[in-house]
């Protein structure tokens, strides 16, 4: 998403914190929009799909307890509460409901930082394709197999973080360098002849390589739906 780490919702209907809170959070290369209620939240939730959302709790109108028990399971979007102090109870029943965190205010705006971050990690992690399938070929990361016209093809930890990596980057050219720094190999060689060992696992001609591909002078990609 260009230059933005994250595109954000915030809602809360106090003005000077909808707005430090936008402020900050464009200063460390979040794409912020902001809702003044819950209800206004509704609106944008139902045509922009956001990356995660912060909301207060205690609101006029429909409270940010109500906007997570209607559209938590719906829209699956990470949600910080924003809290009072004295709203334990409020904090609680938010975790118990689908709310992922919270921050009682006052916060600190480095502390929401880090709350954000950590949460996007570990969605992008929860994300990432484990197991795919494309013509005769399924790679199972959950099992380290691949299965190939029905043969079983064991893949080492190494074999693993590469496929890792490409399989939720498709198209993505990956140099030999990068690809020896994520597999802590500094040799150029060692990184061929591992490209040459998953060509045999995946490709059905792996001297004519469909899916895993060499781009002369860059390095590697892979070439999947």
């Amino acid at each position: 998403m260009n230059k933005f780490v994250a595109h954000i919702l915030v809602v809360d209907d106090d003005d000077g914190i909808r707005s430090l809170v936008r402020q900050y959070l464009t200063e460390n290369n979040f794409l912020i929009t902001t809702a003044n209620s819950a209800e206004d939240a509704i609106k944008k939730v139902e045509v922009i799909k956001f990356d995660l959302i912060v909301l207060d709790i205690m609101m006029s109108g429909k409270s940010g307890l109500e906007f997570v028990q209607e559209y938590k399971k719906v829209i699956q979007t990470p949600i910080i509460l924003l809290t009072a102090k004295g709203e334990a109870n409020e904090r609680i029943k938010g975790l118990e409901i689908g709310a992922d965190d919270y921050l009682p205010k006052p916060f600190e705006p480095k502390e929401l930082i880090l709350r954000i971050k950590n949460i996007l990690n570990k969605t992008k992690k929860n994300n990432q394709r484990q197991i795919i399938k494309f013509d005769n070929v399924k790679i199972d990361l959950n099992k380290s197999l691949i299965l190939k016209n029905s043969r079983e093809f064991k893949i080492n930890n190494t074999e693993k973080i590469i496929l890792e990596k490409m399989i939720n980057a498709p198209g993505q050219t990956f140099s030999r360098e990068s690809i020896g720094k994520l597999i802590k190999i500094d040799k150029e060689r060692s990184v061929d002849v591992i490209i040459t060992r998953l060509r045999k696992k995946i490709e059905i001609e792996p001297k004519n390589p469909k899916y895993l591909q060499t781009i002369r002078g860059v390095g590697y990609v892979l070439w999947i739906a």
